[in-house]
């Protein structure tokens, strides 16, 4: 048992095993949880042979803080986690507001390899535990006490492809809005994903009101292909009919995110059959100019052509927004997750 992931029922059931008394487990909950202690020696209200036994049958956290980075704004900060095995993953964290959204990787590397983002550009290694995905909330919020605030918001928009690691994804989502952990609304989760069709009609079915995002980026199923490689399995019509789905079991609107890339799918053209496309489906078009990456040769789009491309989506009455990028200064953008050697060959990932 992890314990960053654990319920307060096995954790009752493992305190009895070793013959405590299970009401203990709300001690326990209450330094992690919301006096957000990690360190069972500063536990003091438990008993001395209970901290070194927590100490003695727990790896607790799981993944160490390396460093931090912060953007010159001071709305972005940047967190960089050792893993037990050694491998490096990043957390974002975002203020914006009264928000606190933190970008959370759920993969080591990624296998999407699109084309645009940087994020598989070395392969995939390994998916994320639960409790790994879980404890960079933990620790984001370790980082906040300091200024009395706490992770209001989660995106699941770091390194990986969040439904290929299905089962630890949603695990970690149901540990998260616990009311004896965090308690975090699932109306305040956000899922990305580049469209795994059964996946996406898996996730509906689970009775979570999550938010859910599809890496769209083109406007039909032959510029698709060009850039993202799981389209060659995945038609955009059984993609968008699962979204679909989603919206009609869950009563959540879809957000369909599109990378305006020049040469590939910024055109008035583009704009057209991509509204053609969506077309009385409740949802929102996200467009996010292309953020350079070392390595990949695509260039961005005009603020002139941008404007041009949402204007003419409004006009065709498509909802749409155009995010603004935050923490390019510090490689934190969308599509900069990417893979670095380091000291030691260890692999460094920048979101």
């Amino acid at each position: 048992m992890e314990l960053s992931s654990a319920s307060k029922t096995d954790l009752k059931a493992w305190l009895k095993d070793k013959g405590y008394k299970p009401f203990i487990a709300d001690q326990i909950f209450d330094w992690i949880y919301v006096k957000k202690e990690f360190d069972f020696s500063k536990m003091l209200n438990l008993k001395k042979d209970l901290r070194e036994e927590l100490e003695k049958s727990f790896r607790f956290p799981l993944i160490k803080l390396v460093k931090t980075e912060e953007c010159k704004t001071g709305e972005v900060t940047k967190f960089l986690w050792k893993l037990g095995d050694g491998k490096l993953v990043e957390s974002v964290l975002i203020r914006s507001g009264d928000r606190r959204t933190v970008c959370v990787s759920s993969q080591v590397g990624c296998n999407a390899r699109c084309a645009f983002c940087a994020s598989g550009k070395e392969g995939f290694f390994r998916n994320l535990s639960k409790s790994e995905i879980v404890e960079q909330i933990l620790q984001i919020n370790l980082h906040l006490k300091k200024f009395e605030e706490r992770v209001s918001h989660i995106v699941f928009m770091g390194m990986g492809e969040p439904l290929e690691n299905y089962d630890n994804v949603v695990g970690a989502i149901r540990h998260l809005i616990d009311p004896e952990t965090l308690d975090l609304s699932s109306r305040k989760i956000t899922i990305s994903t580049v469209g795994i069709v059964d996946r996406i009609e898996q996730l509906k079915e689970e009775g979570l009101k999550v938010n859910l995002v599809l890496s769209l980026h083109a406007p039909n199923q032959h510029v698709r292909k060009k850039i993202i490689p799981y389209a060659r399995k995945y038609d955009i019509e059984d993609v968008l009919n699962a979204m679909e789905n989603y919206t009609l079991r869950t009563k959540r609107d879809v957000t369909y995110e599109y990378i305006l890339i020049e040469g590939v799918n910024a055109e008035l053209k583009h704009a057209d059959e991509l509204a053609l496309l969506l077309k009385g489906k409740q949802c929102t078009v996200n467009l996010i100019p292309y953020n350079p990456v070392d390595g990949f040769r695509m260039p961005r789009p005009s603020k002139e052509k941008i404007e041009a491309f949402r204007d003419r989506l409004q006009e065709k009455r498509i909802p749409v927004t155009w995010r603004y990028t935050k923490g390019k200064d510090i490689a934190a953008a969308c599509g900069q997750l990417a893979l670095k050697k380091e000291g030691g060959g260890l692999p460094i990932y920048s979101n």
